[in-house]
């Protein structure tokens, strides 16, 4: 089975590309399930419900997020009561939504999505990745043995370490945070697929998806800007994995840019 993992997108342009693109990507490489980081959808901050509920309508199956998880502060309520949004796993005990779901797709296949967020240079102080996701990955196999892992970190060295430390237990990790894709895509020794940045849905001319001119000023002056998303040069960017619907293991991984012209 093909699925197609769609790096973090950003704001309306973001939005945009993947309302443009998606039914062509999933026809071109047969997608049995869409996975899309959706941490910076909303105005390149945070998601809302009425997002969240966008992208599922246009056919993706899960929404991972990340740092940004908590800036709208409506969608506290909505992660409750979602099924397939997730937030990251490896937040203390006690904060709203869940950190992985289990998604059956029409073929009947079931597959299983953990949002994990790193340590190394992040804002949150949450408890360890790799500890969550051995815990995590011990439930989902009672169902399936399908599992991605979106990685949201900045360190490549801690997505690295993720991947190589899942590797044979699941069958994808894919890198989400840095907005830049990454040309190391594999199949580790294991059967896991890998990527250490899926890259960014969004606006190529820019600053990982902001204003140039306002990142650019703040650079030389040290004093805060209002952060714009650009709005030129939209790309989407991520990966489609071939992955045996029995063992889990991946058999390919592909990356993919596709270029869309933003409708202001």
């Amino acid at each position: 089975m093909n699925i197609l993992c769609i790096g973090d997108v950003v704001g309306k342009p973001g939005r945009q590309a993947v309302e443009a693109l998606l039914d062509g990507l999933k026809k071109e490489f047969s997608v049995e399930c869409v996975i899309v980081n959706a941490e910076n959808s909303a105005g390149g901050s945070g998601i809302t419900s009425r997002i969240a509920n966008h992208f599922f309508r246009l056919g993706c199956d899960v929404l991972t997020l990340g740092d940004h998880v908590w800036d709208q502060k409506e969608v506290m309520e909505y992660l409750n009561t979602s099924d397939y949004v997730t937030r990251p796993a490896n937040f203390p005990e006690g904060v709203p939504g869940k950190g992985w779901c289990i998604k059956e797709t029409s073929s009947g296949y079931k597959i299983g999505v953990i949002n994990l967020l790193g340590r190394v240079f992040m804002r949150y102080n949450v408890n360890c990745p790799f500890l969550a996701l051995n815990k995590i990955v011990e439930e989902i196999k009672k169902e399936t043995n399908i599992i991605i892992v979106d990685m949201h970190a900045e360190a490549t060295s801690e997505k690295v370490a993720i991947g190589h430390f899942s590797d044979g237990n699941v069958s994808a990790v894919v890198g989400t945070h840095t907005h830049i894709q990454t040309a190391d895509e594999k199949i580790l020794s294991g059967g896991t697929a890998y990527i250490t940045d899926l890259g960014m849905t969004g606006p190529d001319d820019s600053v990982i998806g902001q204003s140039k001119e306002a990142i650019i000023k703040r650079f030389l002056t040290s004093m805060p800007v209002k952060f714009q998303v650009a709005k030129t040069d939209v790309k989407l960017h991520g990966v489609v994995i071939d992955i045996d619907e029995t063992s889990g293991k991946a058999r390919k991984i592909t990356r993919i840019q596709r270029a869309y012209k933003f409708k202001t």
